[in-house]
């Protein structure tokens, strides 16, 4: 049986989108969104990556593999909907919209 997919975007190539595992895409987003807060200074993309891993399900996500590669996919999606944003900072931060 086919997994269901989901188009997902990126901030970085406007108007174009990829097909991915919608379990795996749904996971992360929901944890993520639990953990970014809604004001400055935000996290950084390592802080969101420990943050979520306990979150994550252990189904889809055995031992934390993959989570990396999806953390960046979700983040860059999230950024491309405006539900998180960059702030002008060094080390990046995020925050959500």
């Amino acid at each position: 049986m086919a997994r269901e997919k989901v188009a997902v975007r990126n901030i970085n190539h406007p108007g174009r989108t990829t097909l991915l595992d919608k379990a795996a895409y749904e996971d992360m987003k929901k944890a993520m969104l639990k953990v970014i807060p809604r004001r400055s200074p935000g996290l950084t993309p390592d802080d969101i990556h420990r943050e979520v891993l306990p979150l994550l399900s252990r189904e889809t996500f055995p031992g934390g593999a993959r989570a990396g590669w999806w953390a960046k996919c979700v983040q860059l999606d999230l950024e491309a909907r405006g539900l998180i944003v960059r702030a002008p900072t060094r080390p990046l931060r995020l925050t959500r919209a």
